[in-house]
C-alpha cells in the first residue's frame, strides 16, 4: 500500500511542478539556474530539481527532475526564443516508476506547423496537432507566467501535448510572505483552477522559481513543494 502511494505521489508532483515550475522566470530576461526542491506528501519525501541551461544561438534547455527510491521521473524541453515568445523545439518525458517505463518523446516543427509525438503514447494521441502562433508545452507556459504577471496581464496559454491543445488560465491573487532559506519575502500568489484540482504558486521577485508550490484535489493538500536552495 506505501509503494503504491509513493508512486501516485510521484507523477502527482510532477504534474503539480510542470504546471508551474518556473513561474518565476521572467521570459524577458533568461539566465540559467538551478533549483533544488523538498517535497512533501502524507509523510512521504521526494527530491526535485529544475535546471536552465543555455545552449547554441537563442535555445534554451529546461530540465525537470523529480526522484525517490521508487520513481524517476524527468521532463525536458529544447526551445527558442522568437518574436519575444518561448517556442518548443523538442520534448522527453521519460519515468521509471518501480517496474514501469515511459519515454515519449514530442516535436514541434514550426516549418511544417505541426507537433507529433512518439514512443509510449496511445496512436491517436501522435499528432499531428496543428500549431498555432504562441503554442507551448507545459514546461514553457510556466515560464511565460511570470512575464505576464510582471506585466501586470492575466495569464491565458494555448498548451500543446501529446496530440491535444487545450487553453489554461491563470489568476493572481494577491501577495503573501513566503519564508525562503529562513528569510522572509513578499510573494505573489498565482493560482490555476479545474475541475479536479488547484495548483498555487507563491513568486518571489528576484527568485526565478516558485518559492512554494501547492497542489490540492478536493479541498485536501496533495502536494507541497519548499525551495531549498538556488544558484
Amino acid at each position: 500500500m506505501m509503494t503504491s502511494k509513493r508512486t501516485a505521489f510521484l507523477s502527482g508532483l510532477m504534474a503539480a511542478v510542470l504546471l508551474v515550475a518556473a513561474a518565476g522566470a521572467h521570459a524577458a530576461a533568461l539566465a540559467p539556474f538551478s533549483a533544488r526542491y523538498q517535497a512533501s506528501y502524507m509523510g512521504m519525501q521526494a527530491e526535485g530539481t529544475m535546471t536552465l541551461a543555455r545552449e547554441s544561438g537563442n535555445r534554451w534547455k529546461y530540465s525537470l527532475n523529480v526522484r525517490n527510491q521508487v520513481a524517476d521521473l524527468s521532463q525536458v524541453t529544447v526551445f527558442e526564443e522568437h518574436q519575444g515568445r518561448l517556442r518548443p523545439l523538442s520534448s522527453s518525458d521519460r519515468s521509471l516508476l518501480l517496474i514501469k517505463r515511459k519515454n515519449v518523446e514530442g516535436t514541434y516543427d514550426w516549418q511544417r506547423g505541426v507537433a507529433t509525438w512518439s514512443g509510449d503514447v496511445k496512436p491517436d494521441r501522435r499528432g499531428p496537432v496543428k500549431l498555432q502562433p504562441g503554442d507551448m508545452d507545459a514546461l514553457l507556459v510556466n515560464l511565460a507566467v511570470a512575464r505576464d504577471v510582471a506585466a501586470g496581464r492575466t495569464p491565458a496559454y494555448r498548451m500543446v501535448e501529446e496530440g491535444r491543445a487545450r487553453t489554461l488560465r491563470y489568476q493572481v491573487e494577491g501577495q503573501e510572505p513566503v519564508t525562503v532559506a529562513g528569510k522572509t519575502h513578499q510573494a505573489t500568489r498565482v493560482v490555476r483552477r479545474d475541475e479536479k484540482r488547484e495548483t498555487i504558486a507563491w513568486i518571489v521577485p528576484g527568485i526565478p522559481v516558485p518559492a512554494r508550490i501547492l497542489q490540492r484535489e478536493g479541498g485536501q493538500d496533495t502536494v507541497d513543494l519548499v525551495l531549498k536552495s538556488v544558484d
